[in-house]
């Protein structure tokens, strides 16, 4: 009987360590998430059309050096001189209508690494931009860097195309950015049939060539058996 009581005394203490761990874990868990949903705060410019004061642009050359070429002018006569313009690149040199003297340059080939990223992202959080403008092309160019960017920054964000025009990136806009978004996964135009009818056709064909490879294994197995 003392041992029944005794393993019965042991079972409801391993319980009640078993769930003070869960417990603690999913305190973890909610720590993480809600420094994450913290980092993605800077986002908050996506659920209003109110532009905030402008002292300072942060442009991010993610595409190629004639688009950012071409807007700096209309950002110059929008904004007026005064206003700082700088530049996250991956090229070695600044494009046209960048002056050295009045331009802060952040190579992202000098920030390789963790801790190097987030000594980036803090350097450019201190420096208060107003406006974040990110440059979606279609090409393969700093694809990680400006995204990352764009959601850790608290700047309002605007999208330049490879047409050179540009369009905010929050609600009142949202009709501009889904048509964006269909155009460039190919849903929008011309491709959205094809696009379609690629994506639905997919499983079918996928279970037909393993339908046949399975039938050829199974044919072969039997003539050599």
């Amino acid at each position: 009987m003392g041992l029944l009581i005794h393993y019965r005394n042991r079972k409801d203490s391993d319980a009640e360590t078993l769930r003070h761990g869960e417990i603690l874990g999913l305190a973890r868990r909610l720590s993480v998430l809600a420094s994450k949903l913290y980092t993605l705060k800077p986002v908050r410019y996506f659920l209003t059309g109110r532009c905030p004061k402008v002292s300072s642009i942060l442009l991010i050359e993610s595409g190629s050096r004639g688009l950012i070429e071409g807007v700096i002018g209309g950002l110059r006569q929008t904004w007026g001189e005064s206003v700082s313009i700088d530049l996250v690149t991956c090229y070695s040199t600044l494009p046209k209508g960048f002056e050295p003297h009045n331009t802060r340059v952040y190579r992202v080939g000098d920030y390789r690494g963790g801790a190097a990223r987030s000594r980036l992202v803090a350097e450019l959080r201190s420096n208060r931009y107003g406006l974040l403008g990110v440059i979606c092309s279609g090409e393969v160019v700093m694809a990680k860097w400006k995204w990352m960017l764009a959601l850790r920054i608290p700047a309002k964000v605007f999208i330049i195309n490879e047409n050179g025009d540009y369009f905010w990136l929050d609600r009142l806009h949202l009709n501009s950015v889904i048509q964006f978004v269909l155009f460039r996964s190919g849903l929008g135009g011309a491709g959205a049939v094809r696009t379609l009818v690629r994506l639905i056709s997919f499983p079918f064909a996928l279970l037909y060539l393993l339908a046949y490879a399975t039938t050829a294994h199974a044919w072969r197995a039997l003539r050599r058996g």
